[in-house]
């Protein structure tokens, strides 16, 4: 196999396993400086091993798939990925409204991210970096947002569209942050609360009840801030009341985020029901970081199909200008 091909394949599974940033990036690092070499320099070790760029580790790579076989390492590594049976909703799906890039807490440019999006068959994809209160990932300014809106805007195209978006904070009252001019402007809104995960029931229900009743706000991203597993720790769900929570989603066709991140899972299962019961939308993200993260919609695609989600009710199944239809139903 092509050696740019092994190593950016290795980053990509990297990512999926949530592996060190650091690890991935050195493999992206690599198939960077060899993607423009000719063969006969990709074939001298000695000047390879030389090269600014090149590790031991991507150094064997590039010599075993030189060699015209799968190197040990990915083969490794696509043993340990396993396999996620792809049903009918998975195929379903058209794109994706929650991702990262290095802007904010992501791990590359905006334009590996859609690359990836495009080679997993994506019709579009939504770039949500954070806001400004989550310093901590780089959160944008409405400066610096106003900067990447001008980068958006020139990355779609051929089938494929880009659109704008964040992630934005919901403060501790329901409120937003980011100024009001940009929510209007952007194409997806996915408010999500990160801090004071741990506040009294009450005053969680009415904070998340005042974000799905904002006219703004498109997606209710990851609602119960919990986390199951990985690097980070555990962390419980957050204490609310679903019910007028998802009626407020449901009154305003907001949709309820299936987090797909392997340590998120969010909602739980018996949330996820209760959602459906009150007549909400959804919609399958990735919260992706990294490009090799944006397939993990394979997980919340197995989850909703085995809960029973109507593939109608997912607006990520949706064609795009159905999509847009729907998130410009407040904004006029």
């Amino acid at each position: 196999m092509e050696p740019v091909d092994a190593l950016t394949e290795i980053a990509e599974l990297l990512e999926r396993e949530r592996s060190s940033k650091y690890k991935s990036k050195a493999f992206r690092a690599a198939a960077d400086a060899i993607r423009d070499l000719p063969n006969d320099v990709l074939d001298d070790v000695s000047a390879l091993r030389r090269r600014p760029g090149i590790g031991d580790r991507t150094l064997t790579v590039i010599v075993e798939a030189r060699a015209g076989g799968v190197p040990a390492y990915l083969a490794d590594l696509r043993e340990r990925r396993g396999v996620v049976v792809a049903g009918e909703l998975r195929r379903r799906l058209r794109g994706d409204l929650h991702c990262h890039s290095d802007w904010s807490d992501g791990t590359t440019p905006i334009a590996e991210m859609v690359a990836a999006a495009r080679n997993l068959g994506h019709e579009y994809l939504a770039l949500t970096d954070h806001s400004p209160r989550l310093r901590v990932a780089r959160g944008l300014s409405p400066e610096r947002l106003r900067d990447q809106l001008d980068v958006v805007a020139g990355m779609s195209g051929e089938g494929f569209t880009l659109l704008s978006g964040i992630e934005v904070d919901i403060l501790d009252d329901g409120a937003l942050d980011q100024e009001d001019e940009l929510l209007q402007r952007l194409d997806i809104v996915v408010a999500s609360a990160h801090s004071k995960l741990r506040m009294a029931r009450g005053a969680m229900t009415r904070r998340l009840v005042a974000a799905a009743s904002d006219p703004r706000v498109d997606v209710l991203g990851h609602v119960t801030g919990r986390l199951v597993e990985g690097s980070r720790g555990t962390r419980p769900p957050s204490e609310f009341d679903p019910e007028p929570v998802f009626a407020a989603c449901a009154e305003h066709g907001v949709a309820v985020e299936i987090n797909s991140r392997p340590e998120r899972q969010d909602p739980p299962d018996d949330l996820i029901e209760q959602a459906i019961a009150a007549g909400c939308l959804f919609s399958i993200d990735s919260d992706a970081h990294a490009p090799g993260q944006l397939s993990l919609i394979d997980y919340g695609a197995e989850r909703a199909e085995r809960l029973g989600v109507p593939a109608d009710r997912i607006v990520t199944t949706w064609p795009l200008d159905r999509l847009r239809e729907w998130t410009g139903r407040t904004r006029s």
